[in-house]
């Protein structure tokens, strides 16, 4: 049995019926059909179990994968790389594979956190790829990395120099703005109270803040009449 087939019969060996129906509808982009049912905890221990043998190496080099949750693990894998060039290259090979929402924002290495400024420049490039996945990668990485003590300015306004029509980077863009808005207030607001944001993205963020259980009730009323 190759090293294919032995990951995906443990996958297979996870599988919930009525939970992959329920996920499948989540992630109208991937087909249905290679949707296994698996759960993330479970994922997660599988990403644990392989992480550091040969069968992972050779699973993370095979390509694209056929399932879901062959994505799904392999980026679970990726995020438990603890060497920052060894993650940084496992991430540039599997970026332009992703095919959804789901398998994008479980990429989250945590290696990362720790090497921004190596980070920032690899940011800049996804940023400005044809392939809607790995600019929305790309924003979700300042969002994650660079809404805090490394925070700066040029960051939204890199997000925002991002002109694309597709879905599902347009509501990263407002996630990310309203994440902001939470965790750099006086920074972000103005993005609102001057139209600087497309007009969906506009909408869709004060939607995510007002949502959001980390912004006072004063600031969200106020973001109300800016809708």
């Amino acid at each position: 049995m190759n090293v294919g087939n032995s990951v995906l019969q443990r996958l297979l060996a996870l599988r919930d019926t009525k939970y992959g129906t329920f996920q499948a509808a989540l992630i109208p982009t991937v087909a249905s059909h290679t949707v296994i049912g698996v759960r993330t905890p479970a994922l997660r221990q599988l990403a644990k179990e392989l992480a550091g043998t040969d069968e992972v190496k050779d699973f993370i080099a095979c390509l694209p994968h056929t399932w879901f949750e062959e994505n799904q693990l392999h980026a679970f894998i990726i995020a438990g790389i603890k060497d920052f060039q060894a993650c940084l290259t496992a991430v540039g090979l599997f970026l332009p594979y992703i095919d959804n929402w789901a398998t994008c924002d479980q990429l989250s290495p945590k290696v990362f956190s720790r090497h921004r400024d190596a980070l920032l420049p690899h940011i800049r490039q996804w940023l400005h790829s044809l392939h809607p996945y790995t600019v929305r990668f790309a924003i979700k990485m300042l969002m994650d990395h660079f809404l805090g003590d490394a925070f700066s300015p040029e960051y939204p306004e890199m997000v925002t120099s991002v002109q694309r029509d597709e879905y599902y980077i347009r509501m990263m863009q407002a996630w990310y703005f309203a994440t902001a808005l939470a965790k750099q207030w006086d920074a972000t607001l103005p993005y609102l109270t001057e139209a600087r944001l497309a007009p969906w993205v506009h909408r869709k963020t004060i939607q995510k803040a007002i949502e959001s259980y980390r912004i006072t009730d004063t600031r969200k009323a106020f973001l109300k009449t800016l809708r």
